[in-house]
């Protein structure tokens, strides 16, 4: 598999969580792109934002991150809108828009959690234009990015960070790192998808999404071990040998079992 390029999809819209969730509600399964926009500006439902704008909005941030594989993830974060913490359901959120954006992804793993676990207690423009800067020296970029560019990028991804309740928010030129920690059900989310897309126990222990939330893999063990206790799945461990003796066989299986 070949280095995804980065791309200034992310300007879009940022974190847009209260705009994804509108759209959620809006949204029904089977629906398209298309059909979603012209539901979205006939709905009266962002009375302040231009066609223009709705249109970045559904293409570049809800299409791209969760009409992914035909209707998934939207018509499982659909379902479990309202029936999960509101905060727990952002963070499955910046699973899919981290994946959709991998300038943001790698800035999370990279920067983000590179300053948490050294001490810092902040994130300053610097280190943000840094990262950028020589992801586009290092030709990361879908084609060698301007100046004017390489700021605006710059802004976004502490503007997404914050968003998601991983930094403060404000136009700061230093911004404080916030308390960050993985909710039960995001692990157990996670450690699904992961199993549903194929991936075997161990390969679903050291993806590396779960270095978004800073967790490594005996990190990972301890949360998913933590989910036993809830019934949601089983973890056996002996030495590097894990066995996940998964409860559910699809996602309407998994949410029925939530909810219960």
């Amino acid at each position: 598999m070949g280095m995804v390029m980065y791309t200034t999809k992310l300007g879009a819209g940022l974190g847009a969580i209260p705009e994804t969730l509108t759209l959620l509600d809006i949204w029904r399964p089977g629906m398209k792109t298309t059909e979603l926009e012209a539901v979205a500006l006939e709905s009266g439902a962002f009375p302040n934002v231009t066609a223009r704008r709705l249109h970045n909005l559904v293409v570049e941030c809800f299409s791209s991150r969760y009409l992914v594989s035909g209707d998934y993830p939207a018509f499982i974060l659909k379902e479990l809108k309202g029936r999960i913490p509101d905060d727990t359901l952002a963070q499955i959120l910046l699973i899919f828009t981290t994946r959709a954006n991998n300038v943001l992804y790698d800035f999370i793993r990279e920067v983000y959690w590179g300053r948490y676990s050294s001490g810092y207690e902040i994130i300053s423009n610097d280190d943000v234009s840094d990262f950028v800067i020589r992801a586009n020296q290092e030709g990361k970029t879908t084609n060698p990015w301007a100046d004017s560019m390489v700021k605006r990028v710059s802004s976004y991804l502490p503007g997404a960070c914050a968003d998601f309740g991983m930094l403060e928010k404000g136009r700061l030129r230093k911004r404080k790192i916030l308390p960050f920690r993985i909710a039960p059900l995001t692990t157990a989310f996670l450690a699904y998808d992961l199993h549903f897309s194929g991936l075997g126990d161990n390969q679903v222990l050291s993806h590396p999404d779960w270095e978004l939330f800073g967790l490594a893999r005996p990190d990972v063990k301890e949360e998913i071990k933590q989910l036993s206790l809830r019934n949601l799945l089983i973890i056996q461990a002996a030495g590097d040998v894990v066995d996940i003796g998964w409860q559910f066989n699809d996602w309407k299986e998994f949410v029925d079992g939530l909810i219960k």
